[in-house]
């Protein structure tokens, strides 16, 4: 039998801390959120290693170092407005309502969508809005946003996702350009002019859409 609330623990004390988080908020969310409880059963054993985990649809759970990094390095604040784009099913979404006012979880994937609205419904979930839609369009009905995680790697970022974002806002992803270290980055736009700033190398599963398009080859 697992004692999962031991493997959160070394969860945290293992691979979070030591990879540069430092925000208590979100700290004391990973050791909150039950982790296992958004993996298939048969997976709910692995739920908690240093790599990503598979949830079907081809999708995974993010591995707890990298999304720990990102969202440490998005500096989600208690007044903040979050889109997270691919929302798979929702633990990123259940660890963000602990630190921010507002969260809207976008996904297309309707049996991912489905696991999402039945889990965050059984843990008592407050302040997200799960939303079904093309995760390259993005969610504007609700924005614009303070943060937006893509969770997820991308070829590259989409613009819609950029003008998404409120004035100051940040956008965290791994961008995967096809060289073989994908690298989180975090991207925003003042003034018209959009800057992206790497962060550390990261590995992690492209989402459905992102994909880099074949070159027009004569």
């Amino acid at each position: 039998m697992v004692d999962y609330a031991a493997a959160r623990l070394n969860m945290v004390e293992g691979q979070i801390k030591p990879n540069k988080v430092i925000d208590q908020a979100l700290i004391d969310a990973m050791m909150a959120v039950p982790r296992e409880r958004f993996v298939p059963a048969d997976r709910r054993g692995v739920a908690y290693v240093d790599e990503d985990v598979a949830v079907g649809g081809g999708r995974v759970l993010m591995e707890p170092r990298v999304l720990g990094r990102l969202l440490n390095d998005a500096r989600i604040m208690p007044a903040s407005r979050v889109l997270i784009v691919g929302a798979g099913t929702g633990y990123s979404a259940m660890l963000i309502s602990r630190l921010a006012a507002k969260v809207v979880a976008l996904e297309e994937d309707k049996a991912l969508l489905a696991a999402a609205r039945a889990t965050l419904a059984e843990l008592g979930a407050q302040r997200v809005t799960l939303a079904e839609g093309r995760l390259a369009e993005g969610w504007a009905a609700e924005g614009p946003y303070d943060v937006i995680l893509v969770d997820g790697a991308v070829a590259d970022v989409p613009a819609a996702l950029v003008a998404q974002l409120a004035p100051g806002g940040r956008l965290l992803t791994v961008v995967d350009d096809g060289d073989r270290v994908g690298r989180a980055m975090l991207v925003s736009a003042v003034d018209g002019v959009v800057s992206q700033r790497p962060l550390f190398d990261a590995a992690t599963a492209t989402l459905p859409g992102f994909e880099r398009k074949p070159a027009f080859q004569f």
